[in-house]
């Protein structure tokens, strides 16, 4: 069996011909069973082909659903071997809205083959599968330009093609290029020279991933062990599992745990098959070391810095990666939902995790220049820079030094969906640099000479619903207790602090993760908060939730049905939004997210704002906030 082993990506636009030309790949090399052979000719039929013709591209519909739809879903990985090398090919989806797939099978791929259709030539999702690939640290590419029979192998739409790949690659960065023009229904070029195409004198597409550079890690590169588990089944042993990246790691070398500063030499490496020595980049190891250290899972052990020489004798020191709260990446935007400044995400980092707010958008990567343009915000499946401040520190590194210390997701906080994926390209110098200043006097001391307990009471609804109404009076009886309060009303907020926001839902999110921040510092003085504002977006909500401490946040809800909203109307602004002079007004030309589970309910059909309000400083009452 040959040792190496290459890891290709197939990607392109849909309807490229990708599923034939892997087919024809698998069939070719004799990576196809004799058992799917013998219910090749059943499937045709079912899927309405010639009986009799070999109908390549259902070898590697492997799901049903792929099937019947006639595209590929989910990212499907086929292993196959010639005599010179192993190969696993990740088979990416084509359609854009399954973008996220290819950017899964693009993260570990050493090889990318670029499929386009001769006939249609290179498409906008060509061009953001290739910038997604070589954003994710692909090196090397194949461009297969098929359906060469259509275009009657003809060498001009082979070569407009390649000219323009070639091109959009050179505005990415360094990258190796193999274009070879294949038709994959009949196997021109596929793994033989086709007799078709004189003008063409290159190798075949099994030639060219034959020979194609893999990736290899350095042995004498810097060890890295995320820590994934801390393993601890008796008082004699504890160990810190991972996968080890970067380098090679020996017994004796000596770890810093990145994180907290404190060192310690590896007494032992165990693995699934008993103790080693060394453990080589990509095993999955258990390290044990001479004495404790304070190491929990999220944290990197990594090699010690030592002197190293170079080939001109210079000395060389391999530094540390990164701690810090404050990046800039390259990001693919995933989802529906349009990412904007002050939106907050998980952001999960090798077996790190943390909250993370977008506070820049640096630009969009338009895929016709392949250059950045000015962008308030990132739709589904665009690529811009982001800047990132995180709520936890992180240890990582550029994704051009590490993969693995690199690369993120961002996932959304509610629906636990994957929205993103992120590659490194710049750690904030400021990340290290900025520390949280410990005060004599904190929020303890402020509301014990108060009296009393700090809270933020979020007063949320739709326009119209009452919510300033009813913080007021609440307000007002907070205030006839001897209580400290202080309100924040959405209209009055934005005369100054907030004036310069519209009302896009760039803006909308903006506007509310600044009144987070401030209700936060009145909560630090002691103060009971009370917050009017729309607030449509869950995820906003959640995020100033997160802002202050746990019981320290209310989510009010005044539900007031839309209809009754308009029957009020105190400004008139339902009226303007009726009529197209008031765009991106809630509840008519844009969303509200109603909270699934507020702290306080207030329905205002079946009360008075009197009552209501009396409503509220009973549950006050009853969590103790107000004695």
């Amino acid at each position: 069996m040959p040792e190496q082993l290459l890891r290709v990506l197939a990607c392109g636009s849909v309807d490229d011909g990708k599923s034939t030309l892997i087919g024809r790949l698998l069939f070719e090399s004799g990576a196809v069973p004799d058992d799917t052979m013998a219910t090749l000719e059943q499937d045709s039929r079912r899927f309405g082909t010639v009986p009799g013709d070999l109908d390549f591209a259902l070898l590697v519909d492997g799901l049903a659903a792929e099937r019947e739809q006639g595209v590929t879903i989910d990212v499907a990985y086929r292993y196959f071997e010639t005599p010179r090398r192993r190969f696993i090919l990740a088979d990416a989806p084509g359609h854009q809205q399954y973008t996220r797939n290819m950017a899964t099978g693009a993260s570990t791929a050493d090889v990318a083959v670029l499929l386009v259709d001769a006939t249609k030539g290179v498409l906008a999702q060509t061009r953001r599968h290739a910038a997604i690939a070589a954003l994710m640290g692909v090196c090397h590419f194949v461009l297969a330009v098929n359906k060469m029979d259509l275009a009657g192998f003809a060498e001009e739409p082979f070569a407009t093609a390649a000219t323009e790949i070639h091109l959009l690659l050179d505005r990415l960065g360094t990258y190796g290029l193999t274009a070879i023009p294949v038709a994959a229904r009949d196997g021109d070029n596929v793994t033989r020279p086709s007799p078709r195409m004189g003008w063409y004198s290159g190798p075949t597409l099994l030639a060219a991933l034959e020979a194609a550079p893999i990736p290899t890690p350095a042995a004498d590169a810097p060890a890295r062990l995320p820590v994934q588990l801390v393993l601890r089944p008796n008082a004699d042993f504890r160990g810190y599992a991972g996968t080890l990246r970067g380098g090679r790691l020996r017994v004796g070398d000596t770890l810093v745990n990145v994180g907290a500063g404190t060192s310690a030499r590896v007494a032992r490496l165990a693995g699934m098959d008993g103790d080693r020595t060394t453990a080589e980049p990509g095993q999955a190891v258990t390290v044990v070391l001479d004495h404790d250290i304070d190491v929990s899972r999220g944290d990197v052990l990594a090699a010690a810095p030592t002197p190293a020489r170079r080939r001109d004798d210079m000395p060389l020191v391999a530094p540390l990666p990164e701690v810090t709260q404050q990046i800039t990446a390259r990001v693919v935007w995933m989802d529906d939902t349009d990412l904007f400044r002050g939106r907050a995400y998980l952001l999960m980092l090798g077996t790190a995790t943390s909250i993370a707010t977008v506070t820049e958008i640096g630009g969009r990567l338009d895929l016709d220049r392949m250059e950045d343009e000015p962008a308030r915000k990132l739709a589904g499946n665009e690529i811009g820079t982001v800047t990132l401040s995180l709520a936890q520190p992180v240890v990582c590194e550029p994704y051009a030094t590490s993969r693995a210390l690199g690369g993120f997701i961002l996932v959304d906080r509610l629906t636990r969906a994957t929205v993103g994926a992120g590659m490194i390209t710049h750690i904030q110098p400021n990340g290290r640099a900025i520390y949280w200043h410990r005060l004599d006097v904190d929020k303890a001391a402020r509301a014990a000479l108060k009296g009393q307990r700090p809270a933020v009471l979020w007063f949320t609804g739709l326009s119209g619903a009452g919510k300033s109404t009813i913080a007021n009076l609440v307000e007002k009886r907070l205030h006839a207790l001897g209580l400290h309060t202080m309100s924040l009303d959405g209209d009055n907020v934005r005369h100054g602090l907030n004036r310069d926001l519209g009302f896009t839902e760039a803006d909308r999110v903006e506007n509310i993760r600044r009144i987070a921040e401030v209700a936060k510092l009145f909560v630090d003085a002691g103060l009971i908060v009370l917050v009017s504002f729309i607030s449509p977006y869950r995820a906003e909500r959640g995020m100033a939730r997160d802002r202050v401490e746990a019981g320290e946040f209310l989510e009010i809800f005044v539900d007031t049905p839309v209809d009754e909203c308009r029957r009020r109307d105190p400004k008139g602004l339902y009226a303007r939004a009726d009529a197209g002079k008031l765009r991106n007004f809630t509840g008519v030309d844009a969303p509200y997210e109603a909270p699934e589970a507020p702290e306080i309910r207030l329905r205002t059909l079946d009360a008075e704002p009197e009552r209501l309000a009396e409503q509220v400083v009973a549950e006050l009452r009853q969590r103790g906030i107000v004695a």
